[in-house]
């Protein structure tokens, strides 16, 4: 990746490692799936108004919001729901990284470098540190849940890559739109009739995740994901949980250990290693014959 693009994924994961803390507070004041359904109605709407059609079969919109829309916010916000902490629940997430390059790999015929190998089992070292010393305090079932949103995270992104939407903002709007009456009409069945009275941070929740985190975040997603190939982008959302636990620490007050300082460099220095390209040294040559 260039510099600049690379600051763009780093500056992606601080974002999205931030909006577990920022969901956490969003679910103190509406049930899961509802909270999913208001976040892609509040992203769709009233950008529908002003967007084209998305410039790609209407099928890959679906697909994506499936697996990235209804699939993984489904999933990951019952899981949080169900018990799982912010801080942990960074952590599982990433597992999308794998299940990401599982699915290139098998899908799209991408090819596996050693480099990408060794980045990638560095940084996953990294994260079984993290769980280590975080520990798996939540229930299995939500552990479970998140684990599944983590694999539908992964498809998804292949599924986009596959669509390479020309305009990655205006193909979030449509995906946004198509994610929301699933998960609203579930949260109908499941949740019972919506109660829309909550909070002010509740509403700010929801602006976070709506337009900064869905629209933007996905927006820039997309885009790296249309330059680069996903095995590629993907290990950087290795540092959301750096960014997710250093947020908490600062808002919450959670400590940070020697252990977690550990992995995140460990983190760091795995997803540095398998997104960038080595050097190349250009080749020797032999001193031309001097004149006499």
């Amino acid at each position: 990746m260039t510099p600049r693009h690379l600051a763009l994924a780093v500056g992606l994961a601080a974002i999205w490692g931030f909006n577990f803390v920022v969901m956490q507070v969003g679910l103190r004041h509406f049930p899961p799936l509802l909270y999913a359904g208001l976040r892609f109605t509040m992203a769709a709407f009233p950008a529908l108004l002003f967007v084209g059609r998305p410039g790609v079969p209407w099928r890959w919109v679906a697909g994506v919001a499936a697996t990235i829309g209804a699939g993984q916010f489904g999933l990951l916000l019952v899981g949080m729901r169900a018990g799982m902490p912010a801080g942990l629940t960074s952590l599982v997430l990433q597992m999308q990284a794998l299940f990401t390059v599982l699915f290139a790999v098998t899908l799209l015929g991408e090819r596996l470098t050693a480099r990408r190998v060794l980045g990638l089992a560095v940084a996953f070292g990294g994260l079984a540190l993290v769980a280590y010393d975080f520990g798996l305090s939540g229930p299995f079932g939500a552990f479970a849940l998140c684990v599944a949103a983590a694999a539908a995270w992964g498809l998804g992104n292949v599924v986009q890559r596959r669509a390479a939407p020309p305009d990655s903002l205006r193909f979030m709007v449509w995906v946004s739109a198509f994610s929301a009456p699933p998960l609203l009409l579930l949260s109908l069945i499941v949740e019972g009739p919506p109660v829309l009275g909550s909070a002010a941070e509740g509403w700010l929740s929801l602006v976070y995740v709506a337009f900064l985190s869905t629209l933007g975040g996905f927006g820039v997603w997309g885009w790296l994901l249309r330059r680069y190939d996903a095995s590629t982008v993907a290990p950087y959302t290795l540092l959301v949980p750096v960014f997710g636990m250093s947020s908490a620490a600062l808002i919450t007050g959670e400590p940070l250990s020697w252990p977690k300082l550990l992995a995140a460099t460990l983190i760091v220095c795995g997803v540095l290693y398998a997104g960038t390209k080595p050097r190349r040294h250009p080749p020797l040559t032999a001193p031309s014959p001097q004149r006499l």
